[in-house]
């Protein structure tokens, strides 16, 4: 795992010595990406410059330092990510006669080898692995872009300085791009405006106008000398702008329809997802330092460690933490499998007080406004477990692919009851929902089958107010503000997604919110919060459900065997059930929680407080002070909770504090 960054001139200007120094610095900006190694390279001529900081992960010797030339000389690339079947591809590479001698055994080395010889796409789809490459082409005077196929890890571009400095620039972090002289991008708001909604920037957009995320699956490249000024739109893969090209390697929707026209017979379907899911953690439980996972005790993350600790020869370092909180310290269940299991097991417990602590370092550490309040028990599981070890395995995905969500399980039932009533009766229900506050229905539920059902409650009302559609139902599902909000200035109302969703091949409403999850929720809210939380200590973080082996036959299952008896990844389950027993398993789905806003009514309403404040609002001209003091007001109440929406402004107001 790595930082990486650069640019393009789009002219030529600077010199070879500036433009080392330029690279350097941008690489240094990511410095917590890579703490073990860094180098910086440029071409004068081209006015091209590559900079890398690297945390060594395999083959810790000098061999492995970036920015990396091929063995002619003809590539050179900086790269961030895993390829976890590069042996494998320096076998064929060598029954093919296409191997040089080899200088190492890094996983760069055999990237660059392999595109010496099939190509850049070929060798990527080739790959098994997470991965954001650079790749100057010396021959063709052209750069490629690539990122991996479900975006583990980050890619922006962009434009940025002035006169002969002027260039596309690149980087892991923004944090790199505002390292470039003259970097003076302003705000986006339609960015602003569909964070405010999801609660993150959704891919191609990012929180600067002109700067874009490289969608998941995608290259860009860039032949010769790129356009002074980039286009007034991002550009999707088919598009061309200048010398710029964009294309997908890999299909999430392809997937999909793949998978539909394959289905796996039942009797067939679980030897296969556990046969695969064994050789994805065995391939991402290799590395030349300390490795571990993380644990909490759900289907997901004791799913992998299990099949960690069946193949490994010592205990698996596995990681928790615990809170003080009653209804969200969930370090029990994971002690109780690691301790089944056999696993050296470290629970890290942390108070109120230590959690308020991560707070001001969240706008730093995710260097462009995010508001999944998870960050925070993220960054420090990640942090306790880099003590130990610098990769720790976790059980993202698990959700996208095997029906996890409790959106899977009674959107569509919900909808196949309410859809046929009048939309002015429907409207009457979702009202009486929110008319109670949640601490009601929290204590007349107190025995439901899920965690915090007032909460719940209030965003379901939320969500059939305005729903005309099933898929109406299931944007509000995922957006906090409504999606016609007025909140965020100058931008007017966004009623339409920040892209048309792919084609994709879905059968049923559930499989088609899987997979819109995939496309956005994933890459842009979990990996993102996992990579930055994981990369601000220099933690290498893997996920075995993204091998996209795994992705492939998910997609082949079956939906009753995603969901069945209104139970979410049942295969998974089954799975699991081999290796845990399932009363150690079974209980409600809390995900990873804490109390902010019971905390933003007491020792955080000072803080909020400043940031909320209208004439400061008002001055800044980003956001509507109305309705932001309204929500504000009635969550002190104690009748709403309003937490989400009010962390997805307050991250965005220490966001511009720290980025003004």
């Amino acid at each position: 795992m790595c930082g990486m960054t650069g640019f393009v001139l789009a002219r030529a200007g600077m010199g070879g010595a500036g433009l080392r120094a330029t690279a350097g610095a941008m690489a240094q900006a990511v410095r917590h990406r890579g703490p073990d190694d860094a180098g910086a390279w440029a071409d004068a001529r081209a006015g091209v410059a590559l900079g890398h900081v690297r945390l060594a992960i395999q083959d810790l010797s000098p061999a492995g330092h970036q920015p990396m030339a091929s063995a002619s000389g003809r590539f050179v690339i900086a790269f961030n990510g895993e390829i976890y079947n590069h042996l494998d591809l320096r076998a064929e590479l060598e029954a093919a006669g296409a191997a040089p001698a080899w200088l190492g055994h890094s996983d760069t080395e055999t990237l660059l080898a392999g595109v010496a010889h099939w190509g850049v796409v070929a060798t990527l789809r080739r790959c098994v692995g997470m991965f954001a490459i650079a790749l100057w082409d010396t021959r063709e005077h052209k750069l490629t872009l690539a990122r991996d196929r479900f975006g583990e890890k980050p890619l922006y571009y962009g434009w940025a300085g002035k006169g002969d400095n002027r260039a596309l620039v690149f980087g892991s972090e923004l944090k790199a791009l505002r390292a470039y002289p003259g970097f003076d991008a302003p705000v986006c708001r339609e960015a602003l405006a569909h964070y405010l909604r999801l609660m993150y920037v959704p891919a191609p957009l990012s929180i600067y106008q002109g700067i874009y995320k490289l969608a998941a699956g995608c290259v860009l490249t860039i032949n010769g000398t790129p356009p002074a000024q980039g286009p007034s739109t991002p550009l999707i893969p088919g598009g061309e702008y200048g010398t710029l090209n964009m294309r997908r390697w890999w299909s999430l929707a392809q997937a999909v329809k793949d998978g539909a026209r394959h289905p796996l017979p039942e009797e067939e379907a679980l030897p296969a997802l556990e046969a695969q899911l064994r050789e994805a953690v065995r391939v991402q439980s290799l590395a030349d330092v300390p490795l571990g996972a993380f644990l909490s005790g759900g289907v997901d993350s004791a799913t992998i460690v299990a099949l960690m600790q069946a193949q490994a020869s010592r205990p698996v370092q596995t990681f928790t933490i615990g809170f003080e909180e009653a209804g969200f310290d969930e370090s029990p269940h994971a002690r109780a499998v690691a301790q089944h299991l056999g696993t050296d097991h470290h629970a890290l417990f942390v108070s109120a007080a230590q959690t308020r602590e991560v707070i001001p370092q969240l706008s730093q550490m995710y260097d462009e406004p995010f508001a999944d309040s998870s960050q925070i028990p993220t960054h420090l599981v990640c942090r306790a477990a880099r003590e130990h070890v610098t990769v720790a395995l976790s059980g993202d995905a698990g959700d996208e692919l095997f029906g996890g969500y409790n959106r899977y399980l009674w959107g569509p039932r919900l909808w196949r009851r309410i859809g046929a009533l009048p939309y002015a009766l429907r409207q009457i229900a979702a009202h009486g929902l929110q008319a109670l506050p949640p601490a009601w229905w929290d204590r007349v539920l107190g025995k439901a089958s899920v965690v915090r059902p007032g909460e719940k409650l209030h965003k379901l009302g939320r969500a059939v107010r305005g729903a005309r559609t099933l898929d109406d139902l299931y944007e509000n599902l995922v957006s906090e503000w409504p999606r016609d909000h007025a909140l965020a200035l100058q931008t007017g109302n966004l009623t339409q997604p920040v892209l048309p969703w792919p084609g994709h091949g879905a059968e049923t409403p559930v499989a088609a919110m899987m997979y819109r999850d995939a496309l956005t929720y994933l890459p842009d809210d979990i990996l993102c919060k996992v990579d930055r939380a994981a990369m601000a200590v220099s933690l290498e973080t893997r996920v075995p459900f993204l091998d996209h082996r795994v992705a492939e036959l998910a997609w082949r299952l079956p939906m009753h065997m995603k969901i069945r008896d209104k139970v979410g990844k049942w295969a998974l389950r089954q799975v699991l059930y081999r290796h845990v027993p399932q009363a150690l398993i079974e209980r409600p789905k809390a995900g990873f929680a804490i109390p902010v806003g019971q905390w933003l009514r007491g020792p955080l309403r000072a803080w909020a407080e400043a940031l909320l404040d209208e004439d400061r609002l008002r001055r800044e001209a980003y956001l509507d002070p109305k309705p932001v003091r309204a929500v504000w007001r009635q969550h002190l109440s104690g009748r709403y909770d309003w937490t989400p929406r009010l962390w997805s402004v307050l991250m965005f107001q220490a966001w511009l504090e720290e980025n003004r």
